[in-house]
């Protein structure tokens, strides 16, 4: 919602000056410029791209026009999911919550949480780190090693459709001049002819330089901006899960590990400990969350 009110802004501010300088409206009006700039810049990043990657940004697009999901609302109740979780592991041992991690869809204990059962990253990471504490073999430190190397390739992968959005935005001033010369060279065409008719063809030539940096500046490059902000968001949320269970496996009890979690939470969503100590201590049934697409 935020980057759509802040493309309107754009736009009303400069039709704004535009018109206090009485300019004329109509001129901007040139769909032959913005077929140009646009069918480009699209061709572009699909020659640019692999398929994977075109549907990555085509689903980040669409996370962005939504807002971001990780809200404090959503930390507190994937806190108290986890607080659960190792309280069951600690009462029946680690053999307790096989079942749960092996098949989630069917878990008692996740199916209460369905904005954290919908992200399956998220619930893979969970899974597949609690697995190998279940299975042993794997000390806190070589479990902390592979948390890192997933959360790793995983942001790689994440700020994908920004790079690609970004490298968008850089190629449409470019495709702007160009729609430009091609406007002069209609211009030029028509020398000889009424000194009006000429005159527009020269405005509507600029109006394409005119776009392609209105459209790199104001749209696509925000826009990019908004999925690599969304991708850190993304981070963040999955560190906090990091910690929490490298806390618990590390011999921390269920409550001072959720502290420790709580503590990795940015600062700005970061509940306060009787936020998190009320939710984690409230009978385990489901509380309505913003679900995270995967």
């Amino acid at each position: 919602m935020a980057s759509i009110i802040g493309t309107i802004i754009v736009f009303a501010a400069i039709l704004t000056g535009f018109l206090l300088e009485k300019g004329p409206v109509a001129v901007l009006l040139q769909p032959s410029e913005f077929i140009i700039i646009c069918g480009a810049a699209l061709g572009t990043l699909i020659a640019g791209n692999q398929f994977h990657v075109l549907k990555k940004i085509a689903l980040s697009l669409v996370r962005v026009l939504r807002g971001s999901p990780f809200k404090k609302e959503h930390y507190i109740d994937s806190l108290r999911m986890m607080f659960h979780l190792f309280n069951k592991a600690r009462k029946e041992g680690m053999v307790g919550i096989e079942n749960d991690i092996e098949e989630p869809e069917k878990s008692p204990l996740f199916t209460k949480h369905p904005a954290f059962l919908k992200d399956h990253h998220a619930l893979c990471f969970v899974c597949d780190t609690m697995r190998m504490a279940v299975t042993g073999g794997a000390t806190p430190f070589d479990v902390d090693r592979m948390m890192e190397l997933d959360l790793e390739i995983h942001h790689a992968d994440a700020i994908t459709p920004s790079a690609a959005l970004a490298t968008m935005a850089d190629a449409m001033p470019g495709i702007g001049i160009v729609a430009a010369v091609l406007g002069i060279v209609i211009a030029m065409s028509a020398l000889g002819g009424p000194p009006e008719e000429i005159g527009k063809k020269v405005a509507a030539a600029l109006v394409g330089t005119f776009l392609g940096i209105l459209m790199c500046y104001g749209v696509v490059g925000p826009l990019a901006a908004s999925v690599a902000k969304l991708a850190d968001e993304e981070l963040a949320y999955y560190h906090v899960l990091r910690v929490v269970m490298l806390s618990f496996l590390k011999g921390m009890s269920p409550i001072l590990a959720i502290e420790m979690a709580r503590r990795a939470i940015p600062e700005h969503l970061r509940p306060s400990f009787q936020e998190v100590e009320k939710a984690c201590r409230k009978k385990d049934e489901a509380v309505p969350v913003t679900a995270v697409a995967a």
